[in-house]
């Protein structure tokens, strides 16, 4: 039985971010894993859990609007024992709907999709019983609207007007990866990091901390660390949209801190 109370609707819920890395943390039990053991059971649980994908790309935005969405087993080549397993939460088609009406700034629409495993590996080891309604969101990653500074404030607006939906019950969960090379990735779980990987994970903990959200979004000003931590913009996106439901006077507290297979950040926070 969980620990966790459920939410007062009168209560902001908090934001998180989660470093999601490799699909095989599903099974793990280490540092990683306890650490969302132990934030889940911190957090007042939640009526729905929103997650904004590193692994759902769309041309345009799209929430999940299922009843009962389907695991989905995007990664490939993993033992069998992964893919024996699944997620059987709810959807909450109501508060995909909600967020439709709530984001302004872009068309949202209903998307096929259902839980991939940006979603459920982390809330496998969050919410085992998988007894809180799910959906997601997606990343618009249309041609024009990558690979710049203007791309990243249009996702940093779609996330700020998330906001209502932490005062109905709902956690967000941007989940991605602040450093996330796997062209240069090690099979070695836990493969020193790589200098340039630590040296920028470090920076954007800085931004972080300091609350330079502007800083974030101009991550490329940092030097040549970010080519490398941020060959794509996909797992940093979702880092994005948590910061941008920052209220100005909410801490940010490290829920995790450290990396795998030397070119993943594992880096996650909650906010509020």
């Amino acid at each position: 039985m969980s620990n966790s109370i459920w939410v007062d609707l009168m209560t902001t819920m908090p934001v998180l971010f989660i470093g999601h890395g490799s699909p095989m943390n599903i099974v793990l039990n280490n540092s990683y894993t306890k650490s969302l053991v132990k934030a889940a059971k911190e957090l007042p649980k939640p009526r729905a859990i929103l997650v904004i994908s590193a692994h759902w790309l769309t041309d345009g935005t799209c929430v999940t609007c299922d009843s009962n969405p389907k695991t989905i087993y995007d990664f490939y080549g993993f033992p069998d024992e992964l893919y024996r397993l699944s997620y059987p939460s709810p959807g909450s088609p109501g508060d995909a709907e909600l967020a439709i009406r709530t984001v302004k700034s872009t068309h949202v629409k209903c998307g096929n999709w259902g839980l991939d495993h940006a979603a459920w590996a982390v809330l496998k080891h969050m919410y085992s019983l998988a007894d809180v309604p799910v959906f997601e969101m997606s990343l618009d990653y249309s041609p024009y609207n990558n690979w710049n500074s203007k791309s990243l404030e249009f996702h940093y607006k779609v996330g700020s007007e998330l906001a209502p939906l932490r005062e109905n019950g709902i956690l967000i969960i941007g989940s991605g990866n602040i450093v996330h090379n796997l062209g240069l990735i090690d099979f070695d779980v836990d493969a020193k990091p790589f200098e340039w990987a630590v040296r920028f994970d470090a920076e954007i903990k800085q931004l972080l901390v300091s609350g330079d959200h502007d800083g974030l979004i101009n991550y490329r000003s940092i030097g040549k660390e970010a080519v490398y931590a941020v060959p794509n913009l996909d797992h940093y996106l979702p880092m994005i949209y948590s910061v941008a439901l920052q209220k100005r006077e909410e801490k940010l507290e490290f829920i995790h801190e450290g990396f795998q297979n030397g070119s993943v950040s594992m880096r996650a926070f909650r906010i509020g």
